[in-house]
Formats: structure tokens, C-alpha cells, sequence
């Protein structure tokens, strides 16, 4: 794995399998918190699911967190990398000649969506370790009904925190459209699948984050 990681082409290949790994997971969970607009007793139930099965508390979630450190740190060490390695500079030349304006800042979007994480976990994952595994309550319940749909609408009231999830998705967005692709080149679709492969990649790129944002925008107005 280090020997891996220690060339080039291995720390790519490991970027995007770890950014597919993050793709997969977005869209399942796009898919649970989608149905907060449909039925509350609905996001309710998959909420408690995914919050109490073992596999995915004992399994999945240590994954996840791996992938998401481990993505961020190595686009990171890339950027830093690839700083040191340019023998041409742009301040003579036209860098959008060469690449594109996201491809340049892939690591400002980076950090906008990194502080996104963050702010996600204060406001939901760290509540939600606590109350389980601290406090000990795992029954999902407020008042006597599950407390997932009302935690959600009650963070969605503040026009900043609203404002900062768009923001986030925003850079989301922009930063799924150029390493999607950087993700396929990276593991060596570059095929006769590789049109369709592009497709798919802009309608998730900027359908997901669209979503998300529906989502908050949607619990702000409504108030449910």
C-alpha cells in the first residue's frame, strides 16, 4: 500500500477510487434525506435504520470516515506535490490555456466542502454520537415519536446556516464536475464508454447538489 501511494499514478489511482467510494455513498445518502420532503414517517424510518443496524454503525461508518479523511488528506498532499513539481510557472503565461479555472482551485473547493464536513458534524453527527452512545438512548425517540425529521427542520430555520449549505453545495457541484472525470481518467476509463461515463458524471454533479440544496431551501420556506 505504501509503494502504492508513493508514486504518481498510485496516489491518482487512489484519489479517485476513494472519490468514487464518497460519490457512492452521497448519492445513498441524497436518497434518505430526500424523503424528508415526501414523508416525515418515511424519513423517520430509514433515519432509524441507518442509525441503529450494527453493519453500518460498526462497519460502514469507521469506512466512511476513513475515505473521508483519507480523501482529503491525499488531494492535499497531491496539490502540494504537484506545487513543487511545475518547472513552468503562470505568471508569464495564460494558465487557463493549459487548464481549467476548477482544475487550478481544486483545492480552495476543497476546503469550502471540507468546512461544510465539519460544520455537518457539529450540527448532526457529533448530537447523534452522543445521544446514542454517551447519553445511551438508542430508541430514536423525542416526546414519544422519532426525533430525526424534527432535529432536521429545526437546523434549516437559520437563514445563515441555510445560506452556508448552498454555498457548500455549490463548490460541491463544481468541484464533482472536474474530478469525476479526473476519477475515470485516473483509473482508466477512457473507452467507448467514456461519453456516456461523461454524461452521467454532469447530471450527478450537478443534480445531487441541486438536490441537497431543494432540500434545505424546501424545510426553510415550508418550516417542515
Amino acid at each position: 500500500m505504501s509503494g502504492l501511494l508513493n508514486s504518481s499514478i498510485g496516489r491518482k489511482f487512489a484519489m479517485a477510487l476513494s472519490a468514487l467510494f464518497l460519490m457512492i455513498f452521497l448519492l445513498q445518502h441524497f436518497a434518505i434525506n430526500i424523503l424528508s420532503v415526501f414523508s416525515a414517517d418515511a424519513f423517520n424510518e430509514a433515519s432509524h435504520f441507518m442509525g441503529t443496524f450494527w453493519a453500518v454503525q460498526y462497519l460502514l461508518q469507521p469506512v466512511l470516515i476513513f475515505g473521508v479523511i483519507f480523501h482529503f488528506v491525499m488531494g492535499f498532499v497531491l496539490e502540494i506535490k504537484n506545487n513543487k513539481s511545475r518547472q513552468i510557472k503562470y505568471a508569464k503565461n495564460n494558465g487557463g490555456a493549459n487548464s481549467s479555472w476548477m482544475s487550478r482551485n481544486m483545492i480552495w473547493s476543497g476546503f469550502a466542502i471540507l468546512a461544510f464536513i465539519v460544520l455537518h458534524f457539529i450540527d448532526f453527527w457529533i448530537p447523534e454520537i452522543n445521544i446514542k452512545y454517551i447519553q445511551g438512548d438508542m430508541s430514536g425517540l423525542h416526546n414519544g415519536e422519532f426525533r430525526y425529521f424534527y432535529e432536521l427542520v429545526e437546523k434549516f430555520h437559520s437563514p445563515i446556516r441555510v445560506t452556508a449549505y448552498v454555498v457548500a453545495f455549490v463548490f460541491l457541484a463544481l468541484h464533482l464536475l472536474h474530478g469525476f472525470d479526473s476519477a475515470f481518467q485516473s483509473v482508466g476509463a477512457n473507452n467507448k464508454y467514456t461519453k456516456a461515463l461523461k454524461g452521467f458524471s454532469k447530471v450527478y454533479a450537478i443534480g445531487i447538489p441541486l438536490g441537497f440544496i431543494f432540500i434545505a431551501l424546501f424545510h426553510h420556506f415550508t418550516g417542515h
